[in-house]
């Protein structure tokens, strides 16, 4: 697969024109493909990583797209699998994907695996990576979804967030949406610019880490949704994304009672960010 950058030089008669529009026009594609495109991470302006839809150019800006990492290309990647048997598997998701939906990690599977029935058991956001839940059947996904709720799954996320966290926080009760929620969080390295963390959260509740992080004034660093007004200065081109991963997915086998539990390596663009911002 080419990795080489597509370059598009914006004339006169771009000047006022969202990113989004130039794009769909330059690469004749439609609006939607183009924030598609956006979303992640792949358009540089000028040498930085924009993903703002409404980002204005000016004439002679210097618009690059990573070509070989289009959601057609990304489509295509066949994720990792960490775990199988009869009933289920777990997969290594690739940041820039949907779980569910149409051009989603469940569509991809679906069709490579010839499993027409495979579900996605819980949710990861597009832009976080690592351990994904899947049932093959809808009797397996009732059983996990238990699981989830009987809080018998164990779930741990690696996340780098703006500033320095307190090594003194070690858990976040902040309700989300009106309901109790609890993540507990290790503080692995640190400086002034950003902290690596480890984060086992007890509650699933809707964007619960990102959220709990923004609560203390540490949001993930590339939240565009929460934390867009903490990211660091000079470093924007080193953040592709939300840098959140889900590193350890454990749970009861709801057949057999054996113990599952699957690891799921930190990706290229994490370990990438943490050099430039020199965490370990």
């Amino acid at each position: 697969m080419s990795t080489q950058l597509h370059q598009i030089i914006a004339t006169p008669g771009d000047a006022g024109k969202t990113l989004q529009e130039f794009l769909a026009q330059q690469l004749k594609v439609s609006k939607g493909k183009a924030k598609d495109l956006l979303d992640l991470r792949i358009v540089f302006v000028n040498g930085r990583r924009v993903w703002m839809a409404k980002h204005e150019l000016k004439a002679r800006d210097k618009i690059e797209v990573q070509l070989a990492t289009t959601p057609t290309a990304v489509a295509q990647h066949m994720p990792k699998i960490l775990y199988q048997d009869p009933d289920m598997l777990v997969v290594d998701k690739t940041a820039g994907l949907l779980v569910n939906g149409s051009g989603s990690i469940e569509d991809l599977l679906r069709e490579k695996l010839k499993l027409p029935a495979l579900e996605v058991v819980h949710r990861l956001d597009r832009d976080t990576s690592g351990c994904l839940l899947l049932a093959k059947n809808p009797e397996m996904r009732d059983k996990l979804v238990a699981l989830f709720g009987q809080r018998e799954v164990t779930k741990v996320y690696h996340a780098i967030a703006a500033g320095r966290v307190p090594d003194g926080i070690r858990e976040i009760r902040t309700p989300v949406d009106g309901e109790p929620a609890l993540t507990r969080l290790e503080r692995l390295d640190a400086n002034p610019q950003a902290s690596h963390l480890k984060l086992n959260i007890e509650t699933g509740r809707t964007h619960q880490i990102r959220r709990h992080l923004l609560a203390i004034h540490h949001p993930v660093l590339g939240d565009k949704q929460y934390g867009a007004r903490f990211q660091p200065a000079g470093h924007q081109a080193e953040i592709p994304r939300q840098m959140l991963h889900s590193a350890v997915l454990a749970f009861p086998h709801p057949t057999s009672g054996a113990a599952v539990r699957c690891i799921a390596t930190l990706p290229a663009d994490f370990r990438s960010c943490l050099r430039s911002l020199h965490l370990h």
